[in-house]
């Protein structure tokens, strides 16, 4: 079984009022806590076997959430975005002699089945369709989809049995747009190019880790398209898969195959900056009370350029119909579907990070996998133990006695022996707290547990009170016991910080002095302060747009568009609380 959010599975020792949360009570933390497979493939892993996954899709089909993305092996489901439960099944047949299983995959739904499909560059890959998805019972639809569609997706509209499919890949070619005759389930041949990228104008389209690379043309992918209100929402990611700046962008039509014209606030999924990072390559669902959600890729980035995990954020569209994805605090814990949610204002539980750069100890060091790389927020970073032996430890010094509401552990790979799916695999570990670093309770016992939980995220249903974490290594599912972030949520016992001051927006006020794409955004440090976060947006009250920053008082924003007019606020963060925001600065 495997979670969204992972309560303890195996045996739970409750000491005093320390509880684990009850099944009413619903948070998560992104990543998402999935049991990921390793990538297939073995020149992705000469820097070191990985998970690895992307390019992410969820239906909702009968109430309940189907969650597919690259070379699974298989898929998930769940009754509440919460218990998700791995399916296992290879899509591809024997004739396809390829690693990527279900790359980049396509589903949806069409009356009472749902149909889903791979990518293809040719017409080898079926298309499959099930009635009830919960179960490996699956069946053809159609032997092979004679267009080949690389990133495919699917919009089916059921008041006038209308099926389209869009798709495209590259730093070359636009994104592509068919109609597919729903008895034959093929495309009549009649393609439309619908989009391409526009980098000269869109700060946020351009290559590289900052939008600075000249190397490369920047890359499309990941068409989607979402109805609304009558308009069609043609989404896209760009500008490459292994950057922090992965994001989603959105051209908005009132024609199924023809007409997009850019959305004016855009990328609307994007999140450059934190412990989680990038929001590119997703898709647009409905929760089972109708508010909307947006499922995208995160970058890792560490072994390989397609190592990736999967975020789940709040989306929607606002009243003047605009999509946004909101991403602000979106690494923190954050409330899974409920009935009168505002995902405007976002779902964040208000607990703060404990532990950030807090000192540290541990049971031993492997190389140059410091300590410190567990909680300095950057999940390419990582420290590891020697070993994988039983009694291997990660200790977290929070400073002062603080309220403890959750935990999330995020493992690293490290010598990991794994190729492929691998089923039958599960962690192993004990969690201590003390007020005084000596005497020590448990809080936390899954010494039983027999679950696959990589980014193992534990809510209190009571909040715990310690000073002291000790995460005790009892089993490893492979390689050394290694940690990218051991993240501690809840309350401190001090101020939160004041109000950011001399907040400023450095632009070019002319474009022949300057690149219009760019600014420097600057600010007084706050001594008190972990870190800020950046809100931006070109409608004041749309400032739909964030960056998490840590350390640091200066930011390089290279994400604007041209000609636009922005405005910008901050606010600033620490393990107490949150700041009020700034005024709002115009850039014009």
């Amino acid at each position: 079984m495997n979670k969204i959010l992972s309560i303890c599975l195996g045996a739970l020792t409750v000491l005093g009022s320390i509880q684990m949360i009850s099944a009413q009570q619903k948070t998560y933390c992104n990543p998402i806590n999935i049991d990921y497979g390793y990538t297939p493939i073995p020149n992705f892993a000469t820097q070191g076997k990985h998970r690895a996954t992307a390019d992410p899709v969820i239906v909702n089909f009968k109430e309940k959430y189907f969650l597919f993305s690259t070379n699974q092996w298989g898929y998930w489901w769940s009754d509440d975005m919460y218990d998700w439960k791995f399916i296992p099944r290879k899509f591809l047949r024997e004739r396809n002699k390829v690693y990527d299983e279900l790359c980049a995959p396509a589903a949806f739904v069409m009356k009472d089945e749902l149909y889903l499909i791979g990518s293809t560059h040719g017409p080898a890959f079926s298309l499959w369709k099930s009635k009830d998805p919960t179960k490996d019972n699956w069946e053809i639809a159609v032997d092979s989809l004679k267009v080949g569609a690389w990133d495919p997706a699917f919009l089916y509209e059921e008041e006038t049995d209308d099926l389209y499919l869009y798709w495209g890949s590259s730093n070359l070619y636009p994104l592509l747009g068919t109609e597919i005759n729903t008895k034959t389930m093929q495309s009549e041949g009649y393609v439309k190019p619908l989009m391409q990228l526009a980098p000269e104008d869109h700060g946020w389209e351009r290559f590289g880790e900052h939008n600075d690379n000249t190397f490369l043309q920047p890359f499309m992918e990941g068409a989607r398209v979402t109805k609304h209100n009558d308009k069609y929402y043609l989404q896209y990611g760009a500008p490459g898969t292994e950057f922090s700046g992965y994001a989603d962008g959105v051209y908005v039509s009132d024609n199924p195959l023809e007409g997009y014209a850019y959305q004016k606030h855009n990328p609307f999924s994007y999140k450059p900056g934190g412990f989680a990072r990038g929001a590119g390559h997703g898709a647009t669902y409905q929760d089972n009370f109708g508010n909307w959600w947006h499922v995208s890729t995160i970058i890792l980035n560490n072994k390989n350029s397609f190592e990736r995990r999967l975020g789940i954020w709040p989306a929607g569209f606002d009243q003047d119909d605009v999509m946004y994805c909101n991403t602000a605090y979106g690494d923190y814990p954050t409330y899974l579907p409920k009935n009168d949610a505002d995902h405007i204002e976002g779902l964040f539980t208000g607990w703060m990070l404990l532990n950030y750069n807090k000192p540290v100890t541990v049971s031993s060091t492997l190389g140059g996998y410091k300590p410190n790389n567990a909680v300095d927020e950057n999940m390419r970073s990582y420290w590891s133990a020697e070993t994988a032996d039983k009694g291997e430890y990660f200790q977290t010094d929070l400073g002062e006695i603080s309220t403890i509401n959750a935990i999330q552990i995020n493992y690293a790979d490290q010598d990991a022996e794994f190729l492929e799916k691998s089923e039958g695999v599960y962690h192993q570990y004990k969690i201590y707290g003390s007020n005084d670093g000596k005497k020590w309770s448990v809080l936390v016992d899954k010494s039983n547990n027999k679950t696959d939980v990589p980014h193992d995220y534990i809510e209190f249903e009571k909040p715990a009170k310690a000073r002291y974490l000790k995460l005790e290594n009892i089993k490893m599912p492979t390689g050394k016991f290694a940690l990218s972030g051991f993240r501690v949520f809840g309350k401190g016992s001090g101020a939160k910080p004041e109000p950011v001051e001399q907040f400023v927006v450095l632009r070019a006020q002319q474009e022949k002095f300057g690149e219009r794409r760019n600014s420097w955004l600057k600010w007084k440090r706050n001594d008190l302060a972990d870190g800020y976060v950046i809100y931006f947006g070109k409608d004041e009250d749309k400032l739909y747009g964030s960056i998490m920053i840590y350390g640091t008082n200066e930011y390089y924003f290279s994400g604007m568009d041209r000609t636009d007019t922005y405005y910008f606020q901050i606010e600033a963060f620490n393990n107490n609380g949150i700041s009020e925001r700034t005024p709002i600065v115009k850039s014009e």
